[in-house]
Parts: structure tokens; C-alpha cells; sequence
């Protein structure tokens, strides 16, 4: 018997049997990442535009092509993926099968949602390493372990989220009013708060001895005196002066790299409670939203260095957001209002739920982004038209 067939075989109890798909993906995620940090970034240097390029086409090409696993692994109930599974009935939850064609939609489905809702966050990680002058080449770094801050955020978010909309289905509801509460507020809010004002950065400053300075790319540091470089002629390499006598404290301080990475980790964070709901909108299975939400993020670090420069040109993508937010907002409340309608007696005749299909959700939000792409590049702004050659 093959690997695939004991696969297809073990779903005797899919339930225990899901925990191992977790762990397998889990585990390729951490390969991921230490090939990521211990072989391709070990050193320092600034991340250039083709870099970030190559990076952005592995990370997208990793996502895109899990959904061929999705489809696979839910079609023959791999480690009893697609059995018993959380799945939306008449605005309620039932546990159900789910067909590979199905889970592979709603997977592509929530990965684009994901992908989409990040562009904004990049526009306040900009905002964080300009304020706090973050170089070039340490910025890597600080979004490296914002990443993995971010996972292990998020799955507890999503790991509550589905155990919470299980035993209280009103939830959706809940979930839907903030998603279109949150359209609206980026519809009205035009900027983001100043990074200094932050008050857990105040916070750290006032409890914590903090410098001024970096120290390579360390996250705290010893010295009380900016360090002195002196680069390798052989090798280009920055490397630093020892320390002088009496300029070492006795203590650790904070230095502004990690004052950057704790503003990322409360960025991700926000944009976590904003983006979990949206997703559970498509689809209740936690595996699915598990898996998209973190193939999302994980190429966050290298979308970041690509667009970074380039993201303010598309000046029609934060309008196509928000109509997306708006969009799986009202598709969650019509999917789990109608039963509560009924429940109250607020129609003589019975309110059935509207359920939108994954498929018709992906054209849509597909749909939107490339209209908005198309239309900043075709009517760029005055501001672009007016500035040099």
C-alpha cells in the first residue's frame, strides 16, 4: 500500500486524524522559515527590488499551488480532511463532507481575500520603519519575527474563532456588523496614528532602559555608546569595533528595532481581528482557514519590499478593500441573519438563509482587485502627473 492509499485509508476517526494534517503543516511552515532565516537571509543586506520580486513568485506559487493539495486531500479524505467538517446549513453549522472541487474554492477563495486585505498593512509597516528609521537592511529581520509572531497570534484567534461560531452561531452575525463597520471606517479614515504615540511604545520607554541607536541587528544591547563599523574591503561585510572600557551597562536595553517589532506585532494584530472574520465568512472549516490565512502572511516580508515603493501609485486598491470587506460583511449577515428573523417572529412566511458560492465569492473579489488595478494605472493621479520625468 502507498503512502496516499494509508492516507486515504486512516479516517477512522477524522477528527484525530486532522490534528497530524496540522502538525505536517505546521512543520512544513517551520521549514519554511528556517530555510528562509538560516540559509537565504543569514547575513544582513538590504532586500533589492529583483530579490523581492523572486520572493514575492515563490511565496504566491507556494499558496496558489497548495490549493492542488486542498483539492486532493478533501477529494480522498487524506487524514480525514472533507469528513466531518464544519459546513454553513440554512445560516447554521452542521458537520458535513466537503468534495475536493468545493474545499480547493473555498481555500483559493480565502487566500486571495487574505492576500488582498495585507496590501493595507503594508502601508502602516512602511509608516513603522520610516519612523523609527529602520536601514535597509535590518528591516528583513524585524518582519521575520513579526511573522512569527503573527502565527502564533493568529492561529489562537482562528482556533477560538471557529470553537466560538460552533457553540454560538450568532457570532456570524457579530462578525459580519464588524466587517462592514470596519469598510466603513477605512472608507472615513484617511491615515494611520504616529507610531511614537503608541502608548505600549510608551510604555516600553518608560519601563524599560531604551537607546537611540542600533546595534547590528540585535534587539537589545549592552552598550551605552553607538557602536563604530568598519567594513571588510575583502568582503563588503559590516562589522563593529569591540566595545570601549565603561561603555557596557550591567543591563539590557531596548533598542529602536525592537520598538519596530512590537509595532508590527500590534499592527498584525489589529489587522488579524479585521481579516479572521472575513474569512470565516467564506468558510467555518479551520483547517481552510488556517492554511490560507498563513500562506497569506508568509509572503507579507517579500510583497513588502515589492511594493512598498510602488503600493501609494495604486490609489484605487484601498477603495477595492473596502468594497470587499463590505462585500463579505453583508454575504456572512444574509447567510446567518435570516434564521434569527424567523426565530422572533419577524415574518409571517419562513426567511431562508442566502448562501453565495465560493465560486461566484472568488469571481467577485478577484474581480474587484483587477478593476482597481487597472483603473490606478489608466487614471493615475494628479499628483503623478504633475511630477517630473
Amino acid at each position: 500500500m502507498d503512502i496516499l492509499s494509508l492516507l486515504a485509508a486512516t479516517t477512522a476517526d477524522p477528527a484525530s486524524m486532522k490534528m497530524w494534517a496540522y502538525i505536517g503543516f505546521i512543520a512544513l511552515v517551520m521549514l519554511f522559515l528556517a530555510l528562509d532565516l538560516g540559509v537565504f537571509h543569514r547575513d544582513a543586506h538590504e532586500v533589492t527590488m529583483k530579490e523581492s520580486i523572486i520572493w514575492s513568485c515563490i511565496w504566491l506559487a507556494c499558496g496558489v499551488s497548495f490549493t492542488g493539495f486542498i483539492y486532493y486531500a478533501y477529494q480522498f479524505h487524506w487524514l480525514g480532511l472533507g469528513l466531518e467538517t464544519p459546513i454553513y446549513v440554512g445560516g447554521k453549522i452542521a458537520l458535513g463532507e466537503v468534495t475536493g472541487g468545493t474545499a480547493a474554492i473555498q481555500y483559493l477563495t480565502g487566500y486571495v481575500v487574505e492576500k488582498s486585505l495585507a496590501m493595507d498593512n503594508i502601508f502602516v509597516i512602511a509608516m513603522i520603519f520610516g519612523y523609527f528609521a529602520i536601514p535597509a537592511k535590518y528591516q528583513h529581520r524585524v518582519l521575520f519575527w513579526g511573522i512569527i509572531g503573527a502565527l502564533i497570534m493568529r492561529g489562537g484567534m482562528i482556533f477560538l474563532g471557529a470553537e466560538l461560531i460552533m457553540n454560538y452561531t450568532w457570532i456570524l452575525i457579530v462578525f459580519g456588523l464588524f466587517l462592514i463597520l470596519t469598510a466603513v471606517k477605512m472608507a472615513l479614515i484617511t491615515s494611520h496614528s504616529d507610531p511614537g504615540k503608541n502608548p505600549v511604545v510608551k510604555i516600553a520607554k518608560r519601563f524599560f532602559r531604551t537607546v537611540d541607536f542600533y546595534d547590528g541587528q540585535k534587539f537589545f544591547t549592552r552598550r551605552t555608546v553607538a557602536p563604530t563599523y568598519i567594513t571588510d574591503p575583502k568582503t563588503g561585510k559590516d562589522t563593529y569595533a569591540p566595545a570601549e572600557p565603561g561603555t557596557l551597562s550591567a543591563r539590557y536595553a531596548i533598542t529602536p528595532l525592537f520598538l519596530a517589532l512590537i509595532m508590527v506585532e500590534i499592527t498584525d494584530l489589529v489587522f488579524a481581528v479585521d481579516s479572521i472574520p472575513a474569512i470565516f465568512a467564506i468558510t467555518p472549516d479551520p483547517f481552510i482557514v488556517f492554511t490560507s490565512n498563513i500562506f497569506a502572511i508568509l509572503g507579507l516580508r517579500a510583497l513588502y519590499f515589492c511594493l512598498a515603493a510602488l503600493i501609494a501609485k495604486f490609489r484605487y486598491l484601498k477603495p477595492a478593500l473596502i468594497l470587499i470587506l463590505g462585500f463579505v460583511g453583508i454575504k456572512l449577515l444574509l447567510l446567518a441573519a435570516p434564521p434569527y428573523f424567523n426565530d422572533f417572529g419577524f415574518s409571517a412566511n419562513e426567511i431562508k438563509s442566502i448562501k453565495i458560492d465560493p465560486f461566484v465569492s472568488l469571481v467577485i473579489v478577484l474581480g474587484t482587485l483587477a478593476v482597481a488595478t487597472v483603473m490606478s494605472i489608466l487614471i493615475p493621479s494628479k499628483e503623478d502627473d504633475t511630477k517630473p520625468a
